[in-house]
């Protein structure tokens, strides 16, 4: 005998309450099993690849890609055989369960499962009475791209999913067997975690792109199947959806006037839509979803609840630029870009130490204010899922050298689209780098939960008296905002100097650290 059980949607943990559904990595009749990947959601922080906690065959899909769910909410049915061996039954209204591991740990370390990151039992049933358990991989990794950041990890008890009585009688169930699905083709990853799922395309021939592709393709009303990629391993990109929007044709009809056809030309007329861009609506109506919900959500909460104050000042960083290309030399910081983030960075984290009130919060239900005497930068970064500030952790203790690697690991997690929750928690001060935009200077606004954030623009010439002539210096403008509750002007004011003289005179920071 079989019975179905409704997988709920988990608390993937960092107290988000509901996530999108990306994509479906299974249909109805298809056979499943413990540890299989079924599913990709997004949540306000991070892409999440969800396993099957049971073995089974799917009856149902009960969200559709696209939509947004609570925590909480069945998202899958499974017929399941020998239910009552595989899972003990959860209480009505219970929510997944789920056990979060250490997230410095390995996925081993979740579920029980050994070193080399596989799970207890993957390919078969559990034993009578016994527990399963799936590990939930944080972030998948992807053909063509590799990662030397830990995983976060977690346990899916196969508890969290509840019996319901099947919707047919079990003779209806065995007049068709399920057919199982295609084998996934699967490109080879070097250094790829047993618990990590790399994939080119799934059972049904899906193709092979990342979550934000998928979306842009929804909206904008691209099949995926009918493209070719342009990407690594052949998997579709961005452009390969613009240019698919673009090669698009419409037609359109000549409005009619007063009831008659619009003749010579008159009808050769473009509409207006038309004349402002062929073959692209005047309008699009874009689903505010994930990160940039969440954005918005926090910016709104900061602009209307932390009293803002920005201060400028412009720098002569000459001898920062001079200092750069020298540093760039060392064998310490070979393989590593070295960029002028890297010399603001370690000014803000010495002003810090002289000024320890710029790093802290303000604790409106206690009525306190809570100094941190560790820093988590945090670097605001521009991707494709919308604006991400991951952050440094413990940035205050690295070295120069430790601090540009980690400034360089945290980029490029952030543009593959690969940061965690844990990576966009816990900041303590942010740094916003409006310069490689082309920007001079700009009025940031303050994380949530932090008291001041520093921008920094574009370098650039400019005439500049020094040693009392006029000369062509690098020059660069510098904005701080912050909390009015807890800095006050002169804390602000005295911040922003110490950073703008350690970047005239990199010297300082040798000489204050």
């Amino acid at each position: 005998m079989s019975e179905q059980m409704q997988f709920r949607l988990p608390d993937v943990g960092e107290g988000l309450t509901e996530a999108d559904i990306v994509s479906w990595h299974v249909k109805p009749g298809d056979p499943v099993t413990v540890n299989q990947v079924i599913v990709e959601i997004e949540t306000a922080k991070a892409v999440v690849e969800l396993p099957c906690p049971f073995e089974g065959v799917v009856s149902e899909l009960l969200v559709e890609e696209g939509q947004t769910v609570d925590v909480g909410t069945p998202i899958i049915a499974v017929d399941v055989a020998g239910a009552a061996g595989a899972a003990a039954p959860a209480q009505p209204g219970a929510t997944a369960s789920v056990a979060a591991g250490s997230s410095g740990g390995s996925a081993g370390d979740a579920a029980g499962a050994g070193q080399d990151g596989t799970g207890p039992d993957e390919a078969g049933a559990a034993p009578a009475g016994e527990q399963r358990q799936a590990v939930l991989v944080g972030y998948g990794v992807r053909p063509g791209t590799t990662t030397r950041r830990r995983r976060k990890t977690m346990a899916v008890s196969a508890a969290a999913a509840l019996p319901t009585p099947a919707p047919a009688p079990a003779a209806s169930m065995t007049t068709a067997a399920p057919t199982a699905p295609a084998p996934a083709t699967v490109t080879p990853v070097k250094s790829v975690p047993a618990a990590m799922t790399v994939r080119a395309h799934d059972g049904g021939g899906r193709a092979l792109a990342k979550p934000p592709v998928r979306k842009l393709a929804r909206d904008l009303g691209v099949d995926l199947s009918e493209l070719s990629g342009t990407g690594p391993q052949g998997s579709i990109t961005r452009d390969d959806i613009q240019h698919a929007v673009g090669g698009r044709t419409r037609v359109r009809s000549a409005e009619m006037s007063h009831g008659k056809a619009a003749s010579g030309a008159a009808a050769a007329q473009p509409t207006p839509d038309q004349a402002a861009r062929p073959g692209v609506s005047r309008e699009e109506r874009i689903p505010v979803r994930g990160v940039r919900k969440h954005t918005a959500e926090a910016m709104v909460a900061s602009a209307f609840t932390a009293p803002h104050v920005t201060e400028f000042l412009e720098v002569d960083v000459t001898q920062t630029t001079e200092a750069l290309q020298r540093v760039r030399g060392l064998p310490e910081f070979a393989g590593v870009r070295v960029s002028p983030l890297l010399f603001v960075a370690r000014a803000l984290l010495v002003a810090i130490a002289r000024h320890p009130m710029i790093n802290s919060a303000w604790d409106d239900g206690a009525q306190e204010i809570v100094v941190r005497n560790y820093v988590n930068l945090g670097v605001a970064a521009a991707t494709q899922r919308g604006l991400l500030v991951p952050n440094v952790k413990d940035a205050h203790a690295r070295t120069l050298p430790g601090l540009a690697r980690a400034l360089a690991d945290l980029a490029a997690t952030a543009r593959d689209g690969r940061c965690t929750p844990a990576d966009l928690t816990g900041g303590t001060i942010t740094i916003s780098n409006v310069g490689v935009f082309g920007v001079d200077a700009g009025t940031p606004i303050l994380t949530p939960g932090e008291a001041a954030i520093l921008a920094f623009g574009r370098i650039r010439d400019a005439a500049w008296v020094h040693d009392g002539e006029l000369a062509v210096r690098k020059v660069t403008t510098l904005s701080l905002s912050f909390d009015h509750r807890i800095v006050d002007g002169e804390l602000g004011s005295a911040v922003l100097r110490d950073v703008g003289q350690m970047l005239e005179d990199p010297v300082r920071v040798l000489a204050w650290a």
